[in-house]
């Protein structure tokens, strides 16, 4: 006989219907931050944006810059994950 009461799995389910994890709200939040991103690179057109060292002056540049950079930061860590990797027992000993 089960301990666990009717509700149980009722609740369980309830808490997995957050607004966040659903599929059709992450869906639409994709394509909200989209559209900011390609209109806050399109408002390079009408506002001159003046670079300092000349790259940083390119067209859209904040927006491949901090792409490649979070693509960095990505294989670093995943780099450190592999050099720094303990056996499952490490502890046991």
């Amino acid at each position: 006989m089960s301990t666990e009461g009717p509700d149980t799995n009722q609740n369980q389910n309830a808490g997995d219907d957050h607004w966040l994890t659903r599929p059709t709200t992450v869906r639409k939040l994709w394509i909200g931050f989209s559209i900011v991103l390609a209109l806050t690179v399109l408002a390079q057109i009408f506002i001159k944006i003046k670079g300092y060292f000349g790259l940083d002056g390119t067209f859209g540049f904040g927006a491949w810059f901090g792409f490649l950079a979070c693509l960095a930061m990505v294989l670093v860590a995943k780099a450190l994950g592999v050099l720094l990797k303990r056996r499952e027992d490490y502890y046991d000993d």
